[in-house]
């Protein structure tokens, strides 16, 4: 995998506190909490408890592909030491035959693949297998590869050529199959995440299976009760680890009967229909990430286009009514998954950031596949809002459901209980280089504007150099140098949220594109990424040739779409890239919830003093009184607060 460069600017800041801290503080926390002793466990080299969830193995894998990921652009002894005495570990506790799952291991020893849909064995072998890409792809050694593989050649013996009562039930194996299948071109691999996807939702007994796996699961997890019991009896200095509670979720009155129908139906997994004929989000909106970045890799790996236009209608449903402002999804707790069209509650927001995280890697791949720009553009505004918003400004503090609005309850946390969000969002930033770019012999398209150089690959027209003042400001400057003068196309990203856009190439000013205006229903939330656009332009490139972009970042109301219930007369602020939120903190004597913002006193201007130098938005209230708005994803990082994006005006 080649990534750009990233230079100074706003993402090197960003991977410099990752890579810095935030890796570590990870690591830490993984130890503390006993997710890293369970190997040991396993191993049979401690006689400790086995603490965590069942799929606990998938944190600390997850974190072990972060660190790779960081390690290729930010080495360090400290970091490269962690990394190979893990792997040493995960070696060790592997078994013979390739399977690692630490659950069944200590506590079911004779056991294995039971309550697929449950217990997650084949999502933490998919987060193992990609660890093993990653750190083949930043170091070049393939200790950590043969593990994965061995671990992945475990799977293919045991599903190839199964029915679909075998398929998970929290997909991400698809992707990392599809992964291991590009790094070594092993057929194996790719028509297993072939037969997992396409046998998705073809199993007519599926909400039998289900009450059936949930009474195995929850008889397993009474055994491990009685177990710890034991345990505890005889061993009075076991303290176990005291994760924080997790933050409070503002629920339905009947979340738990939809809870109960999404599951039996086969929607809360994604297994209610095989996956051509799904249309609509629905379900938990992790899997259901997930599952369609899967589903791109596939097609983009297999030339299926059969799979495309499933794809281009389900991502269509979702931006028009299932999506939440700040580019979220996810609208119930205790789900943790999509409601119905238009249901958008700012306060029952879920908007897992783990969500997020899995739509922009799916954005990514519907960008490679169609180099249509809605697909970077969304992922841009959820790289600055959905995702962003779950990590704290010092990397050691995070969220896991990111609501709209918030009365109180919400407060960003060093871990989780189920922690599987902080290492994403690592993984996530350490690889900003990987989704800037893409190329061929006489094309090159700038779908994120991020400092950074990029020499693209043989055979490529360029080497490209990015200087943006993005998310701040909106100035960006191209330097193109190829290896020699010749023509070709560089495809410019205009961003949906650019109303007007000056271009400039050496210093001549340029015809002003602008984001293209489509005859579509408004959406849901009133950010719409299929106005976006890539601006052509050809001609013959000389080293030294550099190109100007002013894109205008002025301040713009946008409103719901009527049928989403309690917006009448609200409004959202947003800036640039930037969703931007009423916090108590800036407003302690106001009633942030119930204030009337004059919409004609918006005024964005920049504060270095301000929470690491931000952005920020002042407004006066119908009263008069003076109000400071901040980027959403900046809200929670100075204690406990209120919050709201939605505000009166």
């Amino acid at each position: 995998m080649k990534r750009a460069t990233i230079l100074p600017g706003y993402w090197y800041d960003c991977q410099t506190v990752n890579a810095e801290t935030a890796i570590f503080h990870q690591w830490e926390q993984l130890v503390a909490s006993g997710s890293i002793d369970n190997f040991h466990i396993a191993a049979g080299e401690s006689d400790g408890f086995r603490e965590g969830w069942f799929f606990a193995d998938s944190d600390a894998f997850k974190w072990l592909d972060a660190a790779a990921r960081i390690y290729a652009t930010h080495p360090s002894q400290r970091l490269a030491d962690l990394m190979d005495d893990f792997i040493a570990l995960i070696g060790r506790a592997q078994m013979p035959d390739g399977y690692i799952y630490t659950y069944n291991q200590i506590h079911f020893a004779d056991t294995r693949w039971v309550n697929l849909q449950i217990e997650h064995e084949l999502y933490c072998h998919g987060h193992l297998i990609e660890a093993g890409v990653s750190h083949h792809e930043s170091t070049g050694r393939s200790d950590l590869l043969n593990i994965a593989c061995k671990g992945a050649d475990r799977i293919v013996e045991d599903f190839k050529e199964k029915g679909p009562k075998f398929t998970p039930g929290h997909q991400e194996i698809e992707i990392a199959l599809l992964r291991l299948y590009q790094t070594t071109q092993q057929t194996d691999y790719l028509e297993m995440a072939r037969q997992f996807i396409e046998q998705r939702g073809c199993n007519v007994g599926f909400g039998l299976s289900i009450f059936q796996q949930n009474a195995s699961a929850d008889q397993r997890k009474k055994m491990i009760v009685e177990q710890r019991q034991t345990y505890m009896n005889t061993h009075a200095d076991f303290i176990p680890f005291q994760v924080p509670a997790g933050n409070e979720a503002k629920k339905p009155w009947n979340i738990e009967q939809r809870m109960m129908l999404n599951a039996i139906s086969g929607k809360y997994f994604q297994q209610h229909a095989p996956v051509r004929k799904q249309t609509t989000p629905v379900g938990h909106s992790v899997r259901f990430a997930y599952l369609e970045t899967a589903i791109a890799m596939l097609t983009l790996e297999s030339g299926d286009k059969s799979l495309l236009e499933p794809l281009e209608r389900i991502w269509d449903r979702m931006v028009s009514r299932r999506m939440y402002i700040t580019g979220g999804i996810g609208s119930l707790p205790t789900l943790e998954g999509f409601g119905n069209d238009y249901e958008l509650d700012p306060e029952f927001a879920y908007a897992e950031t783990c969500a997020a995280l899995g739509n922009m890697f799916w954005n990514w791949e519907m960008t490679q596949l169609t180099n249509k720009a809605q697909y970077a553009d969304l992922f841009e505004w959820q790289l600055y809002n959905a995702s962003r918003v779950g990590m704290g400004a010092e990397g050691t503090t995070y969220f896991y459901n990111n609501p709209l609005a918030c009365r109180g309850g919400v407060t960003r946390k060093a871990w989780y209980e189920i922690p599987c969000c902080p290492s994403n969002i690592s993984r996530t930033w350490a690889d900003i280089g990987k989704y800037l770019y893409s190329h061929d012999e006489k094309n090159i398209w700038v779908h994120q504007y991020v400092d950074s150089e990029m020499v693209l690959a043989e055979g490529g027209p360029a080497k490209i150099k990015v200087q943006s003042g993005l998310p701040w400001q909106g100035k960006v400057v191209i330097q193109v140098t190829p290896q020699e003068s010749g023509e070709f196309s560089l495809h410019l990203r205009i961003p949906s949220w650019a109303r007007s856009t000056g271009l400039r190439i050496n210093n001549e000013e340029q015809t002003t594109p602008t984001a293209k205006r489509i005859n579509t229903q408004q959406t849901a939330s009133g950010f719409d990424p299929r106005t976006s656009t890539y601006q052509e332009i050809k001609r013959n490139w000389s080293p030294g040739d550099v190109v100007e972009i002013d894109f205008n970042m002025d301040i713009q109301i946008r409103r719901a779409h009527p049928k989403v219930k309690g917006h009448n007369g609200k409004a959202a602020i947003t800036a640039g890239p930037l969703v931007f939120c009423l916090e108590s903190v800036d407003n302690p004597e106001m009633d942030i919830f119930n204030v009337q913002i004059s919409p004609d006193s918006l005024a964005l201007q920049f504060d270095a003093n301000l929470l690491g130098g931000t952005n920020l938005i002042t407004a006066k209230s119908q009263e008069g009184t003076l109000l400071t708005l901040i980027p959403y994803h900046l809200w929670g990082n100075r204690g406990a607060s209120q919050m709201t994006v939605w505000m009166n005006g």
